[in-house]
């Protein structure tokens, strides 16, 4: 942002630090009537016919700009997505451990890939696979809802489960 002695445009539509328009001023009339009330003129629509400049305490500004910024960081939540690797040919006990990770990652508040990783001749049999999957997202319907059905790609078949939203 230009301020002050920075402003290259000859004439400004001025606006006083109380929000009320002054009129189209030159230059240094507009930096005459900051400076009396000890504040900056700060250009804020450059590419306005002719320019708006307007009188403020541009550091308080540029400070309460920066907490804005700060309080938007830190209520934004950071979705992470966690991978789940089962396999066609998956053992009961294997399965319920993978699912208690899978429900504690979406509890938290992650998403969750669940993949299958066809070896050898395995590929031959997609059904089995997708069947674990489907399977899978049955047993985590409690906590997560499928955002992506089971696809393929490559020599794997993958499903992505987001976590429900529970804002009660």
């Amino acid at each position: 942002m230009l301020l002050n002695e920075g402003i290259r445009a000859r004439e400004i539509r001025l606006i006083d630090q109380n929000g009320e328009q002054l009129g189209i001023k030159t230059k240094n009339e507009a930096l005459e009537i900051a400076a009396r009330v000890n504040l900056d003129l700060v250009l804020v629509a450059p590419n306005a016919k002719p320019p708006v400049g307007r009188i403020m305490d541009y550091g308080k500004f540029k400070f309460e700009q920066q907490k804005k910024e700060k309080e938007a960081r830190k209520n934004q939540k950071i979705i992470s997505i966690k991978e789940v690797r089962l396999s066609p040919t998956i053992e009961e006990h294997d399965f319920n451990t993978k699912l208690r990770n899978a429900i504690k990652f979406l509890e938290k508040g992650d998403k969750v890939k669940a993949s299958i990783r066809f070896k050898g001749r395995a590929i031959t049999h997609k059904e089995i696979g997708q069947r674990v999957l489907i399977r899978f997202a049955q047993a985590c319907n409690e906590v997560g809802v499928v955002e992506s059905h089971p696809k393929m790609d490559g020599r794997s078949m993958f499903m992505v489960l987001a976590p429900k939203n529970n804002d009660k």
